[in-house]
């Protein structure tokens, strides 16, 4: 079994508050679930209304098919309107 674990450093220029950075987040988040199947969760900067830490983990018995879906995660983050990608980390166990 292998399981992988992406770290997104997510920066949101365009956000004036908590409440926008959520908004950004909460559609982010519901994509990537739907689309994917992973488990995903802020894991840090809650209270910084620009910035969110997200980890991101996938697990199957291959690791090319998790190597996929974290890929595709990442992609999806990368094409964000309102938010950059200011830092990433992939690992696998």
């Amino acid at each position: 079994m292998v399981i992988g674990v992406l770290k997104l450093d997510l920066f949101f220029p365009y956000a004036h508050s908590l409440k926008d950075k959520r908004r950004i987040l909460h559609g982010f988040k519901d994509r990537v679930r739907r689309r994917y199947n992973v488990a995903l969760a802020e894991v840090d900067f809650q209270d910084k209304w620009q910035r969110a830490l997200l980890g991101i983990v996938s697990l199957n018995s291959q690791q090319t098919i998790v190597e996929e879906v974290l890929g595709h995660v990442l992609a999806d983050a990368l094409n964000l309107q309102e938010a950059e990608v200011a830092g990433q980390e992939i690992r696998y166990v």
